[in-house]
């Protein structure tokens, strides 16, 4: 049996999901454009589909604009600022970003713009001081995560945006982490932008939307028909789009559940830190999302974890899923500033409201010598100070 603890890379879709989406393969197939009623129908499934999203998100149905997955939402948001403001050339985000907007912005210097990018303290948080200090009249868009993908850490969205607004720029927020995990209310927020995407909340893989707050303006990045009021072109996947919704209700009403989740995740925690020696909890001590835990385990490789409790039938990992073919240790954990002994070894667990006490029991029984194992192995231990030193700041200043 698998022991799933992976669900910030992506989560299994629920019955319920799946189960709203088949008529709309099988059934009514209509394309959502057409003037027929056949298509009509699927018009009007897309549209409930909207409401049910913005009311998790608690924004207006219009605000709403369907997308393929938060790689689409997040670049579309920045480019449509961009576009907006020509006359704007400085952009604001953070070292701990996910790959799509850090490789975006690199793209963006190479034209000519200029980005700054926000250190975080080794407990994962943003210097709002920091923040600004780097705004300036010409910064067009801020660009931040609302909860970091790795460790969980929760920035001080509300503030962030203050800051931006003071300055004329725009404010763009990276929730895909987020939705379904804590409550939004996008109405009573600084928020401009907001990219969410259905896979981390059990609904399909393909599936997304962009917030962008009534009022403003904004440049469509796919150019095509008129759909989505001419905001994003291509035929609608409408039976994404309905699985999106009905996965929306299901957040909704679960979100309370998320307490329950956050016990077994300090359950968790706890019992790593007293069983295993040499262990630590990244990001601890700042706001974290309750679903996710990102553990230290001092001298072993992370990858060696890993594999072992694979053989165990359970899934984790060791940073985000999009940059896991990389051998290089995460970079949200170096801009972190943690030692190398940390950063070649932690390991991100993280649950859904379909993790059970038994699975985390499980996890609490294999890893202990799991551990012990691999240190046995280890050619480092905490004698290795100098070396391990030396290595950190290698990787600091790379």
């Amino acid at each position: 049996m698998t022991i799933y603890l992976d669900n910030n890379a992506t989560t299994r879709v629920d019955e319920q999901v799946f189960a709203a989406m088949v008529p709309f393969l099988t059934e009514f197939y209509g394309n959502p454009s057409s003037m027929h009623s056949f298509g009509g129908r699927v018009a009007q499934s897309i549209q409930t589909a909207r409401e049910q999203l913005a009311d998790l998100i608690g924004a207006l149905p219009s605000e709403v604009i369907f997308t393929s997955c938060g790689t689409e939402g997040n670049n579309t948001a920045i480019r449509s600022a961009l576009a907006t403001l020509p006359d704007h050339r400085h952009i604001i985000t953070t070292q701990v970003e996910h790959a799509c907007v850090l490789n975006l912005c690199k793209t963006l210097e190479k034209q000519g713009y200029r980005v700054t990018y926000l250190s975080v303290d080794s407990k994962g948080m943003l210097d709002l001081m920091e923040l600004e200090a780097a705004l300036t009249g010409d910064t067009a868009i801020v660009s931040t995560m609302y909860a970091n993908n790795e460790t969980g850490v929760i920035f001080p969205v509300e503030e962030i945006g203050t800051l931006a607004k003071s300055y004329g720029a725009l404010f763009h927020v990276d929730a895909v982490q987020a939705v379904g995990k804590v409550p939004l209310h996008l109405q009573a927020s600084s928020v401009d932008f907001l990219t969410l995407s259905g896979h981390k909340f059990h609904a399909p893989k393909g599936t997304g939307a962009l917030y962008v707050r009534r009022g403003v303006r904004f440049r469509p990045h796919l150019i095509g028909g008129h759909q989505e009021r001419n905001r994003r072109g291509g035929t609608e996947n409408v039976a994404g789009i309905v699985g999106l919704g009905q996965a929306a209700v299901l957040a909704q009403a679960n979100l309370g559940q998320m307490e329950s989740v956050k016990t077994l995740r300090d359950r968790l925690e706890e019992a790593i830190l007293q069983l295993i020696p040499d262990t630590t909890v990244n990001g601890q001590g700042s706001p974290r999302l309750p679903n996710t835990t990102n553990i230290a385990f001092k001298y072993i490789e992370g990858e060696a974890i890993l594999l072992m409790l694979d053989r165990e039938g359970i899934c984790a990992s060791s940073g985000s899923a999009c940059t896991s073919d990389s051998l290089e240790p995460s970079h949200v954990l170096r801009s972190m500033g943690l030692p190398y002994s940390i950063l070649h070894g932690s390991i991100r667990f993280s649950l859904s409201r379909f993790t059970t006490p038994a699975e985390i029991g499980r996890l609490l029984a294999v890893m202990p010598p799991i551990a012990a194992k691999l240190r046995a192995l280890s050619p480092f231990n905490a004698e290795d100070q100098g070396w391990i030193a030396e290595r950190t700041e290698a990787l600091t200043h790379k």
